[in-house]
């Protein structure tokens, strides 16, 4: 009955988070921010660089819904379940983000989050010190993804350039708890590996 209620649980929250329906608990760092005027081209081109942002935190839902469902100690466990929700936070953020540009979230987002929570499975299974360190590595990997957003937003773009370095400090913050916690660094090919699926993730979410 309790893998049941478990599996029911999972379900519902990878359906909120596909589908953009889920809460912030902190107020959105961008809303009450007036925008300059942009045209056509800079709300596509910003609605495409928020998709991205956006579908990083489906995965990331993912991930850390897995690898604190498998870590083994519980400080672990307690430590994925508050990045997570921050992480929400993010999720939500970008989600009315897009909506203010008049744009949507990913179609694939379903595929997005399947593939990271076998990813982040994968990554628990091997031990907390190397689950540690695929945090680490991964956030990372997102904070040099966010100040490229930060570059590459239309510079009038004032509510997602605050919405974009707020996820990049939390992401700083994630990084360097999960190396308190004990982080093994991550192999050379390992890391090579993962930068390149995230610029296939970036590439395609960008439009898609």
């Amino acid at each position: 009955m309790q893998f049941v209620d478990q599996l029911i649980t999972d379900l519902d929250k990878a359906l909120r988070v596909v589908s953009g329906v889920v809460s912030e608990s902190r107020p959105n760092p961008g809303r009450g921010l007036a925008d300059g005027v942009m045209d056509e081209a800079e709300k596509r081109h910003a609605a495409g660089l928020m998709r991205v942002n956006n579908v990083g935190e489906v995965c990331a839902q993912a991930l850390y819904d897995a690898q604190g469902r498998f870590a083994q100690k519980r400080e672990i466990k307690q430590a994925f379940e508050h990045a997570g929700i921050e992480e929400e936070d993010h999720l939500a953020w970008t989600a009315e983000r897009l909506r203010e540009l008049g744009s949507r979230t990913s179609l694939l987002n379903p595929v997005w989050y399947a593939g990271s929570y076998v990813l982040g499975t994968i990554a628990a299974r091997v031990g907390d010190a190397r689950n540690l360190g695929f945090v680490a590595e991964t956030e990372r990997q997102v904070e040099l993804h966010l100040l490229s957003h930060l570059e590459k937003l239309p510079a009038q773009d004032n509510k997602s350039r605050a919405i974009v370095e707020q996820m990049r400090i939390d992401e700083v913050e994630h990084g360097q708890a999960a190396k308190d916690l004990g982080a093994a660094e991550m192999p050379a090919p390992i890391k090579g590996l993962m930068k390149a699926m995230s610029k296939v993730m970036t590439g395609v979410a960008y439009y898609v």
